[in-house]
């Protein structure tokens, strides 16, 4: 019998909750697209898994790496396909000329190395701007350098304008933003795509052109104060497990690597086949919510390379083989990423390779 543990991945709530993302972007009187950002494997979610869940109503992808942008060709995806960080040596230019690739662009030297390459196609660009994330992209002092750059060439057919906000999902907002950007781009008259998932769905101003869905599309919120059912999203990831053996300890006995969790009361200790080699975050502090027999209950001391143990006290029924969920349906991966300090974008991403992935929701 093979270790109880195993993901999940609902490819219905993936389309599901791409098709709310282009929902919310569908402003009356205009047309706007939306990027499926599969970055990262599909954030953990494994990328022709997802994509094939997109095939048939995805506007487009958007990722990262030359080698998945070239996968998803060979497997008949003919939709626009977005290197978000653009190439990173110019010998990958022949195969995105190649390969139909759109090519995110945020320094003036990628452009001359662009026409200095002599392609047999112009490429489709994307011009990043920086607003104010302070990572990659144009500044209001590169904007007369550009456009005479861009004059000077013949090897770019189309150009969309594009940023990304650092603070959508704050109280901050997006404002601040846009006015730089409106400043910057005044007088061009260019597609844009600036919206992320929590511009999506609190900033309708930002939903312009192509909108780049990320996090929303696989059931989590951007939001740290509202959560994704409320959003119409489901959880796309569902880890889980099972109660693998029973202890029962007395006030003042500790549980795992430290003691790190120390009984007050006659507890019963639940030990889940899951650990940090799993990919649940081993940071997650003792009182993580987790799901037994459907019911919540929390994790108790340390989590360990292959174990964690949870508090089944007031869970009498609950005992060895009793179904487990770390995150996901019933219990969404947001609220254990609150509990580990972090985010449910890292939860994905971090899903190990030793664990079995199956599909539902077909």
């Amino acid at each position: 019998m093979s270790r109880p543990i195993q993901a999940s991945i609902d490819l219905s709530a993936i389309r599901h909750n791409y098709l709310v993302a282009r929902r919310h972007a569908a402003i009356p009187g205009g047309q706007v697209k939306a990027w499926a950002v599969v970055k990262a494997d599909a954030y953990g979610h494994g990328l022709m898994r997802v994509a094939n869940a997109l095939r048939e109503v995805a506007d487009g992808f958007a990722l990262l790496e030359i080698e998945a942008a070239v996968a998803l060709r060979d497997a008949g995806f003919r939709q626009p396909i977005l290197l978000l960080e653009g190439f990173f040596d110019p010998e990958e230019l022949p195969v995105c000329a190649e390969y139909g690739l759109t090519i995110a662009i945020h320094r003036l030297e990628q452009l001359r190395v662009i026409r200095e390459a002599a392609l047999p196609v112009r490429l489709p660009i994307y011009l990043k701007l920086n607003t104010g994330m302070n990572r990659l992209g144009f500044t209001p002092e590169d904007i007369h350098d550009l456009k005479r750059e861009l004059a000077e060439s013949s090897a770019v057919s189309s150009v969309t304008l594009m940023t990304h906000f650092a603070e959508s999902d704050g109280a901050r907002g997006v404002e601040w933003q846009l006015e730089r950007f409106h400043r910057m781009t005044e007088g061009w008259n260019l597609p844009v795509s600036m919206a992320n998932s929590a511009a999506i769905l609190h900033h309708p101003q930002t939903q312009r052109g192509w909108v780049r869905p990320g996090i929303m599309i696989y059931g989590g919120s951007p939001f740290a104060d509202v959560d994704a059912c409320s959003l119409d999203l489901k959880p796309a990831m569902t880890l889980s497990s099972r109660i693998i053996a029973v202890q029962e300890i007395q006030p003042g006995e500790r549980v795992g690597y430290g003691g790190a969790f120390e009984a007050t009361r006659p507890t019963r200790v639940g030990i889940v086949a899951c650990g940090y080699a799993d990919g649940y975050p081993r940071h997650a502090p003792s009182g993580s919510p987790i799901l037994v027999n459907g019911k919540r209950t929390v994790t108790l001391g340390r989590v360990s390379m292959d174990m964690l143990a949870c508090d089944l006290t007031d869970l009498p029924e609950a005992g060895v083989d009793s179904p487990v969920v770390l995150w996901g349906a019933g219990l969404p991966a947001d609220d254990v990423a609150a509990a580990a300090g972090t985010i449910s974008y890292e939860l994905f991403c971090a899903l190990a390779r030793r664990v079995p992935v199956v599909e539902i929701g077909n």
